[in-house]
């Protein structure tokens, strides 16, 4: 199956799956699933684990590869393929009845250095009726629900020039120490973006600065566990022709935590000053 074409069944996938958890949202006896996190360790959703071996079995499916991402050894293989389906990206949205939510599944590939690198994302919002997905050299395109029907469009970052003017979002940690450092680029940069955006979650950030809505994003702290949410998103920017880098101009390392830094490439070097000084 061609690469172009397994992207789209992937969709399909993330689109079935997003219609189940829509339904765990939408009712309210439900609601009360959330376990609060210590430091250091994600949300827990009880619906994630009835998400995860949905799309676990529907990937391997599909095509099995060298199987998930989670059980990937510790050395790969030049070749070799794994998915990577993620949780909830957008706990705390989910829980509140907010819309801003994902399910994202993602593909790595390990390169001729023994590097693993995502090469097909897919970031859909089952609530916003909102699909983005990527592959490799194939582009980005968003699919909207229209009154008429589905809408595909092409998308492509903004071309604002600069930092003045611009419309800028941010995440931040639920753990102290690592939200105080995303709250202080955020009153450095004040005055300068037209606004600053706070909605999350990182999947859909990425995607937004994809399709022009964001001009850049930035986020301290992104653990391991972010890695399906980041790399799903990380496709949609690069194949739309964003940028994305971690806040010392680093490749992000996807076996570790990252600060990350996306931008329509053009007003990174005046966001990056404030990044670095945080």
């Amino acid at each position: 199956m061609e690469l172009q074409e397994m992207t789209l069944a992937v969709a399909r996938i993330a689109v079935d799956a997003g219609k189940h958890v829509l339904s765990e949202q939408t009712t309210p006896r439900k609601l009360n699933r959330l376990k609060v996190p210590k430091e250091s360790t994600q949300f827990d959703l009880d619906i994630n684990y009835k998400l995860m071996d949905f799309l676990g079995q529907r990937l391997m499916q599909l095509e099995p590869f060298n199987g998930l991402w989670n059980d990937r050894p510790e050395e790969c293989r030049p070749g070799e393929r794994y998915w990577c389906p993620g949780n909830i990206d957008g706990a705390v949205n989910f829980i509140r009845n907010m819309p801003e939510w994902s399910i994202t599944i993602s593909l790595f590939e390990v390169n001729e250095y023994g590097s693993a690198q995502p090469i097909l994302g897919v970031v859909h919002a089952p609530a916003l009726d909102m699909t983005y997905m990527a592959a490799r050299g194939q582009g980005a395109i968003r699919v909207r629900k229209t009154p008429i029907g589905d809408k595909r469009e092409k998308i492509i970052p903004s071309t604002t020039s600069s930092l003045d003017g611009s419309v800028v979002s941010f995440g931040m940690s639920y753990v102290q120490e690592e939200s105080k450092r995303a709250l202080k680029v955020v009153s450095s940069i004040a005055g300068r973006p037209t606004d600053i955006k706070r909605v999350g979650p990182v999947s859909l950030d990425l995607c937004k600065v994809a399709d022009g809505t964001y001009d850049a994003y930035f986020e301290p702290h992104l653990h391991t566990w972010d890695v399906p949410a980041v790399s799903a998103g990380a496709v949609v920017l690069w194949e739309s022709q964003g940028k994305l880098r971690q806040w010392n101009g680093n490749d992000i390392h996807w076996r570790s935590n990252n600060d990350v830094v996306a931008s329509n490439g053009i007003i990174i070097n005046e966001l990056r000053p404030y990044l670095i000084e945080s």
